[in-house]
Order: structure tokens, then sequence, then C-alpha cells
């Protein structure tokens, strides 16, 4: 499970055997969301009030490049290895 990064106790991170698109799975506190990454777009949430998504949603929108980045960098070795 690679973790893009932390913020906030929010670990930001998709799963080794995700699949497209380009999506992030936000855990903390034993909740969970999953949000594709491009446009910035909930698929669902698992246990976070309004004021965690509204920052979760900020920090996804100020970071969406190196989201997309690692996931593309990630399964580009994935699939050449």
């Amino acid at each position: 499970m690679p973790t893009i990064f932390i913020f906030f106790g929010f670990r930001f991170m998709f799963y080794s055997n995700d699949h497209a698109p380009i999506h992030v799975h936000i855990l903390k506190d034993g909740h969970e969301a999953k949000y594709n990454v491009d446009p910035v777009e909930q698929v669902f949430n698992h246990g976070f009030k309004k004021h965690d998504i509204l920052l979760i949603e900020s920090v996804l929108e100020e970071n969406r490049e190196i989201v997309i980045d690692r996931w593309k960098n990630y399964f580009k070795e994935e699939n050449n290895g």
C-alpha cells in the first residue's frame, strides 16, 4: 500500500493492485474515503465528517500533480518489473 503523503494524520495512498482511473484512498482513525484525482471527485466516504471532507478535497486539489506523478511512476515500474 504505497503512501503518497500524510497530512494532519490523513494517509493519502493507493493499493498496489489498484486500477484506472487514477484515484487515491484516504485513511484516518478507521475511516476511509476514495477520490478520483483528475478531476477531484469523491467516489465514496465511510465515516469522515464534512469538515474532514473539505480538508481532504482541498489537499487533493493542491497536490493533484504529485498524486498523478506518484501513481504513474509506481504503476510504470510495476508493469516493467
